[in-house]
């Protein structure tokens, strides 16, 4: 079945995503890692952006508020803060992401018209452009495996769920054949998960590390299912679906693959 990207609408939910070339690795350190993750709060922003010189300006600002030991401790970034931007005019508004080795996943809205276009055309941009200076891959072709993809999120469950599989995406990471095989330590993969550094996760469970980039709010209150008290009932949520998408999906996974299905 051929794929078709959807037509992108003002004020519809969709799911981004893409791999590298090939399955080949995208990110092969934490500083790609965090390059990337820096190019998504930049690169949202209807202005021009020159990567270059918003850099300059952030190591500028982190130059004048150094934070302390105790803010490194709690939060890993903290020495990178990345402060709102008055003059920015958002493209997007981004609910969830998560960062794989040869691949990355986004939950997002469109705000203006063409602002997913224009968003990951800035991205896609940015990114490539440093990965392959830094790692001399001048005239080796592209980075990613042809245009991002796209899916419509229709409803409120498909919603939940997809953060779920997407916030629970790093369990592969330590665990290469849990589909096949189940995970062999629950407890383990739940605690690599919790520090997990590369999504939006940590932030929902109330773990500070990337919070000026997602909107927490419309996500929580999805999770929550009422308006009483969403922020404690939705992390709390968000915890206990993606624990039990460890523990039920890795038990459903290898039994299939064990009865051959």
């Amino acid at each position: 079945m051929n794929y078709i990207k959807p037509e992108f609408v003002n004020g519809e939910i969709y799911h981004i995503y893409n791999r590298g070339v090939e399955k080949r690795d995208i990110f092969k350190d934490e500083n790609d890692r965090f390059r990337f993750v820096f190019s998504l709060y930049e690169c949202n922003d209807c202005n021009t952006v020159i990567m270059r010189d918003r850099i300059f300006q952030r190591k500028e600002r982190n130059l004048r508020q150094r934070p302390t030991m105790a803010q490194l401790s709690n939060c890993p970034m903290a020495g990178y803060s990345m402060h709102k931007n008055s003059k920015r005019k958002k493209l997007v508004e981004l609910f969830a992401f998560c960062l794989m080795p040869n691949h990355y996943h986004m939950i997002i809205k469109q705000l203006v018209d063409g602002g997913i276009s224009c968003f990951m055309r800035k991205l896609g941009d940015s990114y490539v452009k440093y990965f392959n200076e830094k790692h001399l891959r001048k005239g080796m072709g592209s980075l990613f495996q042809g245009k991002f993809k796209a899916r419509f999120i229709r409803d409120n469950d498909q919603f939940v769920n997809l953060v779920t599989y997407i916030h629970t995406n790093p369990v592969g990471i330590a665990e290469k054949n849990w589909k096949e095989n189940g995970i062999s330590d629950i407890q383990i993969a739940i605690d690599n998960l919790n520090y997990y550094r590369w999504s939006s996760y940590s932030d929902y469970i109330g773990k500070p590390n990337f919070p000026s980039i997602i909107n927490k709010v419309f996500t929580l209150k999805a999770f929550a299912g009422n308006e009483n008290d969403f922020e404690k009932q939705g992390a709390e949520n968000i915890k206990k679906f993606a624990n039990n998408w460890i523990k039920h999906k890795g038990e459903l996974f290898a039994g299939l693959s064990r009865a051959g299905i």
